[in-house]
């Protein structure tokens, strides 16, 4: 009675409408779920939404546009609506510098996800926002390693405390929808190495990348192809996240 009672209101209010679409294909994407039928098309929500939620709404965007491969796409969008945003939303911008660095660890430019990664710290740190970081580790190339551990090793610990809590939840969801096997059983270090191996990646490009040695990337790749059940780097995709 209550959802058709919403349904209703949302006919004949466009702005209820465009909030249930936000919410819909935020939920898909970030669970990396097919988009819900009949959800009104971005172009439509957007201008509708006030702007704290605008601005979320295109790191939705860009963040589907990641999951489909368009990295330099998807990095256009997030670098846009920062440069547009006309008043700090702090929660979005942090979420759309993450996507950002999402994009150019896949576009194998390292300098400039680390100046991204470091903006959404700075935005995070005042309020304790870190619960962002934690959500897209898997996505995040080995970027916390690489920058956030060795300056700021106690709220890394809690970043990966947090990690491990939400990864599974979400593939509690996520791969009985997919009938994906998302790994559940390799630490966040082995997580980490493993995505940038599948990817294509030398032992020292990640080892020069996560800041640490060839040997730990080494161990942490054979560990994840054990705990797998796999032989080759190119096996572990099936298990990494898109």
């Amino acid at each position: 009675m209550a959802r058709g009672a919403l349904a209703q209101a949302s006919l004949a209010d466009p702005r209820l409408r465009a909030a249930e679409g936000f919410v819909a294909q935020t939920a898909s994407v970030l669970l990396h779920l097919p988009a819900p039928a009949n959800a009104p098309d971005a172009g439509e929500v957007m201008p509708l939404l006030p702007p704290g939620l605008r601005a979320f709404a295109l790191y939705v965007r860009a963040h589907a546009a990641y999951l489909s491969g368009d990295y330099a796409h998807s990095l256009g969008i997030a670098e846009t609506a920062l440069l547009a945003m006309e008043a700090v939303y702090p929660i979005p911008s942090i979420y759309l510098h993450l996507v950002a660095v999402m994009d150019l660890v896949s576009l194998r430019r390292a300098d400039e996800a680390r100046r991204h990664l470091l903006a959404a710290w700075e935005l995070a740190r005042p309020d304790d926002l870190i619960e962002g970081f934690a959500e897209h580790h898997g996505l995040l190339g080995g970027m916390l390693e690489a920058v956030i551990k060795p300056a700021w090793p106690e709220d890394f610990r809690r970043i990966i405390d947090i990690t491990y809590r939400f990864s599974a939840g979400w593939r509690r969801v996520h791969n009985p929808v997919t009938g994906d096997d998302v790994a559940d059983n390799l630490t966040t270090t082995e997580f980490a190495a493993s995505m940038l191996a599948s990817r294509g990646w030398t032992n020292a490009e990640i080892a020069q990348h996560m800041g640490v040695s060839p040997h730990t990337v080494k161990s942490c790749i054979s560990s994840a192809l054990r705990k797998l059940g796999v032989s080759s780097r190119q096996e572990l995709r099936r298990f990494m996240l898109a």
